[in-house]
């Protein structure tokens, strides 16, 4: 489990220095990420223990939310006068979310049933 933490923390090491190094627009976490997801590409799956480690954090991905909340209550004087466009941007940002994902799961379910037909279709020949 330790070394897969310890995979996991270089690779959002990596994206944080090369956001820090470059000035891209884009959090360094989430580089971090899209660089753990080629690694796992290159390697061809996801290794046993890095996959218990990940299961291991999100079963506790509630806490991560305490520090926001203690921030949220920390400066509520300051959210009080922005509650409108808080409350617009968090609306706005779940409805394309929610577009966003169905729009993806349904080119998926059309990406998986054309292969499933170019399989059926090479099984008949």
């Amino acid at each position: 489990m330790l070394q897969a933490l310890t995979l996991i923390l270089i690779c959002q090491l990596v994206g944080e220095t090369v956001v820090l190094l470059t000035g891209l627009p884009i959090p360094g976490p989430v580089l971090g990420m899209l660089v753990l997801l080629g690694w796992l590409f290159l390697r061809g799956g996801i290794p046993e223990n890095v996959g218990r480690t990940a299961d291991a954090l999100l079963a506790h991905f509630s806490l991560l939310f305490v520090p926001a909340g203690v921030g949220v209550m920390l400066h509520w004087e300051r959210i009080q006068g922005q509650w409108r466009a808080i409350a617009a941007a968090l609306l706005a940002g779940t409805l394309i979310t929610l577009a966003v994902t169905a729009l993806t799961m349904a080119g998926a379910q059309r990406l998986l049933a054309a292969r499933k037909g170019r399989v059926r279709g090479e099984a008949d020949d």
